[in-house]
């Protein structure tokens, strides 16, 4: 049978677990998500709870473009210093790295977006569609769902990954979450950048 990517994202997000790992235990479930959750069990897959562990170790990573303009830092945080000094741990630290510089995301995640950018976007939002007479009922509709496209595209875990756009930066960390099964996050990034007249500043 077919698995439709809505329901391979559900089980992604209930268990931290992979896509690629989330799709073949659903395929032997016939689509059951409850019995996909048992496969991978079964498989020796942490779910929930290695999401819940403490990650008290890690690394920071820096990228710097070659024109010497843009630069990155990067706090990965995982379980173990063995993990953090892994090649595939350093090497995915390295491509977020990249990646920040390249698409300039504001968050890690929808909940770092603070409440008050958040209220200014709605009210931004809100005055453009009563200058056009838009009825109350449309307006909060409309700003309901440019905050959400807002949060899509300035968050970095939502954001698709600059090498390769069928992924995205979450499902980047999920894999490697379950390759390792270490609580592998981005605990926070500052991007540095020169703006010029040029860039549009």
């Amino acid at each position: 049978m077919t698995i439709s990517l809505e329901t391979i994202k559900q089980l992604r997000e209930e268990t931290g677990i992979g896509m690629m790992d989330c799709k073949r235990a659903l395929t032997e479930a016939n689509g059951d998500l409850e019995r996909a959750k048992e496969i991978l069990r079964e498989q020796g897959l942490e779910l929930m709870e290695q999401i819940g562990r403490e990650a008290y170790e890690g690394r920071v990573v820096s990228y710097v473009h070659h024109t010497g303009k843009v630069g990155v830092l990067v706090e990965m945080s995982c379980n173990t210093d063995f993990a953090a000094n892994g090649d595939e741990f350093i090497q995915l630290a390295n491509d977020i790295a990249l990646h920040i510089a390249s698409e300039a995301p504001l968050f890690v995640a929808a909940e770092d977006a603070p409440e008050e950018v958040i209220e200014a976007k709605k009210a931004e939002m809100r005055a453009q569609l009563e200058e056009q007479g838009k009825p109350a009922e449309i307006i909060e509709k409309a700003v309901e769902g440019s905050i959400n496209r807002f949060l899509k595209d300035s968050c970095l875990l939502k954001q698709q990954f600059v090498k390769n756009p069928e992924v995205l930066i979450e499902d980047m960390l999920a894999d490697l979450r379950t390759k390792t099964g270490e609580n592998i996050q981005v605990a926070q990034f500052t991007r540095f950048a020169i703006e010029t007249p040029e860039d549009g500043a």
